[in-house]
């Protein structure tokens, strides 16, 4: 069996972002780490191929510095990696996926595909959906339990309301995965050492005939998002509350 895993190399949640010429932001000094939910795909491929066989290969697009977090997925157990390489800190979901199906091709034909069921930074939940419709592969997002028995999968999904879908597909296919599908293991050390051994193929977009120019979306402008006001407690009565709260709402607010 042979498995991708789309790994995006993204800002830690924690990290105190500062914007840049409008359109970007200060990445010097920032802790990048692997997509969260794109570590439940990892752990997930691996486990698949602990019990039936395979490799695991991990595609990533962005900067040369992504090699950090490749390197820390392949310490959960994949076996190599290709990395496709861009200077921009964005591309938008209909470019990510080009260039993620073009590699993925480049390097043979993939038994199954995993991504986070989103990212992090960017938030569009775009990519895995284009990627599934280019390769013409059946797609379950947001999949928190999986059963692959021959070429089949079952994959099982919250819709929300406490209510859970089970959809079964053929493989290839993609899974979106998100938290409750496993729990991703901590690499040990010795782990950490092979990963820096394993083989990471890179590659430029224009080497896959793409160029950041191709990209349908073009961010004119970042803003910071703006803090928040402090609380304000309402005192009195609950009428002389509820009368308050109306007033500030509608006067101060204005969004009544």
């Amino acid at each position: 069996m042979k498995i991708f895993v789309c790994v995006k190399h993204v800002p830690d949640t924690a990290a105190s972002i500062r914007l840049a010429a409008g359109t970007g932001f200060e990445d010097s000094e920032i802790k990048f780490i692997a997509n969260p939910y794109d570590e439940y795909g990892v752990e997930e491929a691996v486990s698949l191929v602990e019990k039936q066989g395979g490799e695991v290969v991990i595609v990533t697009v962005g900067k040369a510095q992504a090699v950090t977090t490749i390197r820390s997925a392949m310490a959960m157990g994949a076996h190599r990696a290709i990395l496709v390489t861009t200077d921009k800190q964005f591309l938008d979901s209909d470019l990510t996926a080009k260039a993620l199906k073009a590699a993925i091709e480049q390097d043979g034909l993939p038994d199954m595909i995993f991504t986070g069921k989103g990212s992090v930074d960017t938030e569009s939940f775009q990519t895995q959906y284009r990627l599934a419709k280019s390769l013409g592969m059946p797609i379950v997002n947001e999949v928190s339990s999986l059963t692959v028995e021959g070429d089949k999968a079952a994959a099982e999904r919250e819709t929300g309301g406490g209510e859970r879908q089970v959809i079964e597909m053929s493989l290839p296919c993609v899974i979106g995965a998100t938290k409750g599908l496993n729990e991703p293991r901590y690499p040990k050390f010795p782990d950490i050492m092979k990963a820096k051994k394993k083989e990471i193929r890179q590659m430029d977009l224009s080497d896959l005939d793409i160029h950041a120019s191709m990209g349908r979306v073009v961010i004119e402008k970042l803003e910071a998002v703006p803090e928040r006001a402090g609380a304000k407690m309402l005192e009195g009565s609950v009428d002389l509350q509820v009368t308050e709260l109306v007033r500030i709402l509608k006067e101060d607010e204005k969004v009544l």
